[in-house]
């Protein structure tokens, strides 16, 4: 944050409300470039976690048709040929399985943009301070 100039207690009312225009305009700006850089970190980390799923994928069409069919041609060997190929089946499942947890758990590490929230409540929590202060020195004003 930059230090704010002190206020010419001279300054029309006009100018006040160009200064104070232009600062939330700075301040709106500061806070959507925040959130900006903490979704695009927190995109990134997705597609990373999207790849776990796309792996799981890759591995369940693929190798149906070649590798688990030799598998199950080699379990045949020493047990019925139904038994050896549910074995096949499960050890798929189990993989593919594997890959799917891996990537959920990657998916559940993507935290909410923390700081951007965070900034957000204090300038409303500003504005709404500075609403009060004006309105009540307003209202003090015209009690005169």
């Amino acid at each position: 944050m930059t230090p704010v100039d002190p206020t010419d207690p001279t300054a029309s009312i006009g100018s006040l409300v160009k200064d104070a225009t232009t600062h939330i305009s700075t301040l709106v700006r500061s806070e959507i470039e925040l959130a900006k850089l903490e979704l695009t970190a927190s995109a990134k980390q997705a597609l990373r976690g999207s790849i776990f799923f796309a792996a799981a994928a890759a591995i369940g069409l693929f190798s149906l048709w070649f590798f688990w069919l030799m598998i199950g041609e080699i379990l045949n060997i020493w047990l019925p040929r139904w038994a050896a190929f549910v074995i096949v089946f499960g050890a798929m499942l189990a993989m593919a399985a594997g890959l799917v947890f891996l990537g959920i758990r990657r998916m559940k590490r993507i935290g909410k943009p923390e700081m951007t929230i965070s900034q957000a409540q204090a300038t409303a929590e500003a504005l709404k301070n500075a609403a009060a202060r004006a309105e009540s020195s307003g209202s003090s004003a015209s009690a005169e």
